[in-house]
């Protein structure tokens, strides 16, 4: 359960990434005192995302701060908030969230996009895959995505309730190889450390037992609204998307780059595959609601690693939406693999045989090139 810390696979888990989504809690981004932003630790962070930028690796930013930006310029008291208080001080403050970004960022040369979530985003498919799409286009154009809950609309019952959760459903969403929560605390212990002397960090964990559920205390701020037992939740999410996920302490300055050093005390949570092949096998082993036919050479296109393009479609079988798992499988009836389609089935036959550049005309309005795009199939 124990080892070397962010040792993963022999390795530093964030030292070989190639997509990266870390968390920021409001305890770090805004001072507990005055309820104004931490600029100089901010910019120290924006180094270290810069860094992992130069040397190709993508990265999202999941940051908490909004409300209590907005409870400072507005006035409103510490302690609870009533839930239009609550929208309201998320409305002014995720203004100054956004800007904060943007104008950290910008010395570096890196563009900040804002997507504000809330629940039903991850959990109706159609606003899930709409989610996806915007936050794999704008990591292709380079870009980094600022993500928060939307705040200004959610209530109780479409909430996250904290943005560690939330990160684990945008790690997954984006298909990154780690997540790294920078909190107030610096990993899971055995006991709470406050009031337990020997309470020991636990530094690698592959599995969330039962015992390790139950080490999980309550931690959090004044700002702050998640606890360990959030942060095992995101773990658990990440795990099976095949996401690293680490727990660190991320006060100090440079908090990535101690991290990667394997310099910052934490606790890495190690998925037994990586997020490729954890998205590979959910897609094989889910039950297909129709099927595609592709003629050979769009058989030989997927075995090289192509998407699959309507052009090699000769038939379209069943009824699905967007999203939906299919089988494709060749004239002759062989089976080559499952994918997630791009197109309800009504679209898919308008569209099949045709090529990408015709699809405006046939559909009416721009579509997807891809009929299964090769990162949502199974072969």
């Amino acid at each position: 359960m124990t080892g070397a810390a962010g040792q993963g696979g022999g390795g530093n888990p964030l030292a070989v990434a190639r997509r990266v989504v870390v968390k920021i809690g409001s305890a770090l981004l805004v001072d507990d005192e005055t309820g104004m932003l931490r600029d100089d630790w901010l910019h120290t962070l924006v180094a270290d995302i810069a860094a992992l930028r130069r040397r190709g690796v993508d990265v999202v930013v999941v940051s908490s701060g909004a409300m209590a930006l907005g409870r400072e310029a507005l006035g409103l008291p510490r302690g609870a908030l009533s839930l239009e208080q609550g929208q309201a001080a998320a409305a002014v403050g995720q203004i100054r969230l956004a800007r904060a970004w943007e104008e950290a960022l910008a010395p570096h040369g890196i563009l900040a996009a804002q997507l504000l979530l809330t629940l039903d985003d991850s959990q109706n498919r159609r606003r899930y895959l709409n989610s996806r799409a915007t936050l794999r286009t704008l990591l292709a154009l380079g870009a980094v995505p600022i993500v928060n809950e939307n705040d200004t609309v959610a209530t109780d019952e479409i909430r996250y309730g904290d943005n560690d959760r939330l990160s684990a459903q945008v790690a997954a969403m984006a298909g990154a190889d780690v997540l790294v929560l920078l909190s107030d605390v610096d990993g899971l212990y055995t006991a709470d450390p406050r009031r337990d002397p020997g309470a020991r960090r636990l530094e690698r964990i592959e599995a969330i037992t039962p015992e390790i559920e139950a080490m999980a205390g309550e931690s959090g701020s004044d700002f702050g609204s998640g606890g360990m037992r959030t942060k095992l939740m995101a773990a658990r999410t990440a795990m099976r998307a095949g996401v690293a996920m680490a727990i660190t302490h991320g006060g100090r300055p440079h908090p990535l780059l101690a991290l990667e050093r394997g310099e910052a005390p934490a606790t890495w949570f190690l998925p037994a595959a990586d997020p490729h092949a954890a998205r590979k096998q959910w897609i094989a082993g889910m039950k297909p609601k129709g099927r595609i036919v592709v003629d050979d050479g769009a058989a030989k296109a997927l075995a090289r690693g192509s998407s699959l393009l309507p052009v090699g479609v000769k038939a379209i079988e069943g009824s699905f939406m967007r999203g939906d798992p299919v089988e494709i499988r060749t004239e002759g009836g062989a089976l080559l693999g499952k994918g997630l389609v791009a197109y309800p089935a009504e679209d898919a036959r308008r569209i099949m045989g045709r090529h990408s550049r015709e699809i405006p005309a046939l559909l009416g309005h721009p579509g997807r090139a891809a009929l299964v795009h090769r990162d949502d199939m199974a072969l």
